[in-house]
């Protein structure tokens, strides 16, 4: 850990205060901001500069440079070079500094990756894992099912209140990133989980004093690594071999809709995204598939494929 008694240092955590405080940044969100800068803080210490008027934007690119060759992944260094802009425009908002050094900073590209998505027969046998006969059981399939519904992040679910679910007008309200408040529909499926987990599971998991969160483990609010876990586990029960986690279920949400015909704004506008170019990449998912069911079932293309095969069995 870098000594606090360095400038840049307590800049650092300066700013790390404003981001939690002022910004409304989520507290993970905070912690892995200090990581980065904290490990930018001691590269730039490891070069006798203590200061963050003395760091010019070639020591920031030597850093970028730096993680590269040491095999961080191109979106472990743009993250790096996020955090690091993000320190120098609070510098500069509050007038310590004059000039800032990540102007016109290059980041690494990240290559386009499309999203794991699940099929709907999958997403059924997943939702039908849990027990429901256990208050774990009704716990975990509401979980699921609303997850599913409303294509909510992980952060969002288990930040959730009981009051923020109401169950008349099928809404759930939920505070996303920079602390943005939006209301998504619940379908109906969801609406039946959440309510038998309410009357048989969820007084069943509270203790003397009934806490406001709606998802409780017995210990109390039930957290994001303790929802990652029960994902995981319900996946295998429901023989799901690939790789499972919460955005997976978010991802197949957005995807499944557009696959619906819903519109691009609507979803995402459900999925609290800031830009419409970060829900497109689903539509990419979508053509992906219609791509593989014309191939399968169209004749010029279907007669291609059995072709294709009949070459091969013939060798």
């Amino acid at each position: 850990m870098v000594a606090l008694d360095d400038a840049l240092a307590r800049q650092i955590d300066a700013f790390l205060s404003f981001a939690l405080a002022e910004r409304g940044l989520a507290a993970h969100t905070v912690e892995a901001y200090r990581r980065d800068l904290y490990d930018f803080a001691r590269f730039l210490r490891g070069r006798g500069t203590h200061g963050p008027e003395e760091v010019t934007r070639a020591a920031i690119t030597l850093y970028l440079v730096s993680l590269r060759r040491a095999g961080r992944s191109p979106a472990t260094v743009k993250r790096r070079a996020a955090a690091i802009r993000s320190l120098y425009r609070y510098l500069l908002r509050e007038q310590l500094l004059t000039q800032d050094p990540t102007l016109d900073l290059g980041a690494p590209r990240l290559p386009r990756r499309l999203p794991h998505v699940l099929t709907v027969e999958e997403v059924d046998r997943l939702l039908d894992a849990p027990d429901p006969t256990t208050p774990e059981g009704l716990r975990d399939r509401a979980m699921l099912e609303l997850m599913y519904s409303s294509g909510l992040r992980v952060s969002e679910l288990v930040s959730l209140d009981v009051g923020d679910v109401d169950l008349n007008r099928e809404l759930v309200r939920c505070v996303g990133k920079g602390s943005k408040e939006r209301f998504v529909p619940v379908g109906s499926r969801a609406v039946s989980a959440l309510l038998a987990y309410q009357r048989r599971g969820r007084p069943a998991l509270a203790r003397r004093r009934m806490a406001a969160a709606l998802f409780l483990s017995r210990r109390g609010r039930l957290t994001r690594q303790a929802c990652w876990q029960i994902i995981r586990r319900h996946g295998r029960r429901a023989g799901i071999t690939r790789q499972l986690t919460p955005h997976v279920l978010r991802h197949s949400f957005a995807t499944h809709l557009l696959e619906g015909g819903a519109d691009l704004r609507a979803v995402q506008e459900m999925l609290g995204h800031a830009s419409i170019a970060t829900t497109q990449v689903y539509t990419h998912v979508s053509r992906e598939r219609l791509r593989a069911v014309y191939a399968r079932a169209h004749p010029r293309d279907a007669m291609r494929i059995s072709a294709r095969r009949r070459t091969v069995q013939k060798r």
